[in-house]
């Protein structure tokens, strides 16, 4: 009977061990390295011309698979609920944002705040590296050149850049703009960022590997209400500290 139970205990221990790898193969460990980003220098752009192409894509909420155009309006009830948290109804961005939900019905300023937040933290992180093929796929060609200029600026010098998001502490919608079709949004984000920058020989030149520093940066987002692709596209930055 003892030599049984033994038997029976080892096998349940190896079961044990066996689940526990494949749970930890499958949820994956943190390494403290996610998503390491900065923002750059970057400078205001005009709100003329929303560059062409899929760049962004924040979450639209509330009938997003209908096509534009075919769904019906939303209600002034529904409109006030959607406002509720993020502007006042007789305020010019309450105004401005009820404009919008008009002339897209899918808009809700929940979701797309959870999407600029993604966005950012994608846009900042691709900076950081120096990785231009993403920045491609998430930038409108004035604010893609601008931070290009600035990652080949910084390899000329032979620096190196190393950054960690610690988080992103408010991220709000100070305005919002329907011209003819085309809809603006504009994001105050309040991040706070490790961030140090080392020339070729390891020196630090800007930055500091063991401060916290809080930035505030203020971005805009396009999209052509009357296209079907629900995308919005960075066409603006602006750094405000």
């Amino acid at each position: 009977m003892s030599e049984a139970f033994d038997i029976y205990t080892l096998l349940f221990l190896v079961l044990a061990v066996v689940i526990f790898i494949r749970l930890r193969s499958v949820l994956g460990r943190r390494t403290g390295n996610e998503r390491p980003p900065y923002d750059p220098y970057t400078r205001p752009q005009p709100k003329q011309g929303a560059p062409e192409g899929t760049v962004v894509a924040l979450p639209q909420g509330r009938g997003a698979e209908t096509p534009v155009g075919r769904e019906p309006g939303p209600s002034q009830e529904d409109i006030a609920e959607r406002l509720e948290r993020y502007a006042k109804a007789d305020s010019p961005l309450g105004k401005s944002l009820t404009a919008l939900i008009k002339a897209d019905p899918s808009f809700d300023p929940a979701q797309f705040l959870d999407g600029a937040k993604a966005a950012y933290e994608m846009v900042v992180g691709a900076f950081a590296e120096g990785d231009g093929n993403t920045l491609k796929q998430l930038l409108g060609e004035d604010v893609l050149d601008g931070f290009s200029k600035a990652i080949a600026e910084r390899e000329e010098r032979g620096e190196t850049h190393q950054s960690t998001l610690v988080g992103i502490n408010k991220a709000d919608i100070i305005e919002a703009e329907l011209k003819d079709k085309q809809a603006y949004v504009t994001v105050k984000f309040v991040s706070e960022l490790i961030s140090v920058t080392r020339d070729s020989a390891g020196e630090v030149v800007d930055g500091d590997p063991k401060k916290v520093r809080e930035v505030t940066d203020i971005w805009t987002f396009a999209r052509d209400t009357s296209s079907r692709n629900p995308n919005w596209k960075l066409v603006a930055t602006e750094a405000a500290n």
